[in-house]
């Protein structure tokens, strides 16, 4: 297989909001209604009923004879078992199928078992979060990155034209970065979500009843202009070097929110290492003391 077109076939393995999406989307693109499987029958079912242009499949095989192209939309830990429980499936095919996986941290590594059974490999992570609706997502997808790393050049190739034909952006990682690009992702989205869950919980601790409604201007505010300005957009007390204003933080948190200081003072001491890497402006010593 040199190309994608829509002379092709699609199978997707897996049932949960990627697979749907991904079975939405791509189905747009195939010449026959994309397949579905998943180790459930019933919940392949039910994922071929809610896309729509889809079908379930009952076995992992017929979707193997039958797809140019094979998504494994799973849970990272389950994609090295599905690879190595699909690669026998391919042995003696005439068929050069393009395989690719949409876990984060993995690259195409974990589908070795594949590629020595003459599949073309890529690994390709949308650096997006879905929530369970497929046709909102493919909407999303359109314009999103895509982390995409193949075990060849041709594969890489393939790999991005996937990305394109769900009209996002492809990114090319390097196999021995992709844990190194997921903890990045991880780090600003999950890492955001339990920092806004302890300044809620301070807000409420400070007796403000709506907390989220508070935080939503400022956080969004501080959210653009970071990813338009990057640290420069940086405000606040450390960056003034206000070390009594820090103290006053400490102290009632320490009394109020106790559960919230270990954060608030780790996020506090990687900006002041930020700032110093930068040579801050003001002194920081004292604040770095402040903070313990």
């Amino acid at each position: 297989m040199n190309g994608i077109s829509a002379a092709h076939s699609i199978g997707i393995i897996g049932t949960g909001r990627v697979a749907q999406a991904l079975a939405l989307a791509l189905g747009k693109h195939s010449s026959a209604l994309p397949l579905i499987w998943g180790r459930s029958t019933d919940k392949s079912k039910e994922a071929a009923t809610r896309i729509g242009h889809a079908k379930a499949v009952d076995t992992l095989s017929s979707l193997a004879s039958s797809s140019d192209i094979v998504a494994i939309a799973v849970s990272d830990d389950a994609v090295g078992p599905i690879a190595a429980r699909l690669a026998p499936l391919l042995h003696g095919s005439d068929r050069t199928p393009f395989v690719f996986h949409v876990s984060g941290r993995s690259g195409t590594a974990i589908l070795d078992p594949l590629r020595e059974m003459g599949a073309l490999t890529a690994a390709i992570h949308p650096a997006m979060t879905f929530t369970g609706n497929p046709r909102e997502e493919v909407v999303r997808m359109a314009g999103a990155c895509f982390a995409v790393t193949g075990s060849s050049d041709l594969a890489s190739d393939l790999g991005k034209r996937i990305v394109s034909l769900l009209g996002g952006n492809a990114v090319e990682i390097a196999e021995d970065r992709r844990a190194l690009y997921h903890a990045a992702l991880c780090h600003a989205a999950n890492h955001l979500v339990t920092l806004l869950e302890g300044s809620s919980q301070i807000l409420s601790a400070a007796g403000v009843h709506e907390p989220h409604a508070v935080l939503a201007p400022l956080v969004r505010a501080a959210m653009e202009n970071s990813l338009t300005h990057g640290f420069d957009a940086l405000s606040g007390p450390v960056l003034r070097g206000d070390r009594e204003t820090i103290a006053g933080h400490i102290a009632a948190l320490g009394e109020y929110c106790s559960q919230a200081l270990p954060a608030y003072r780790a996020m506090a001491l990687a900006t002041i290492d930020e700032l110093e890497a930068r040579e801050a402006p003001v002194p920081l010593a004292a604040v770095r003391e402040e903070l313990g």
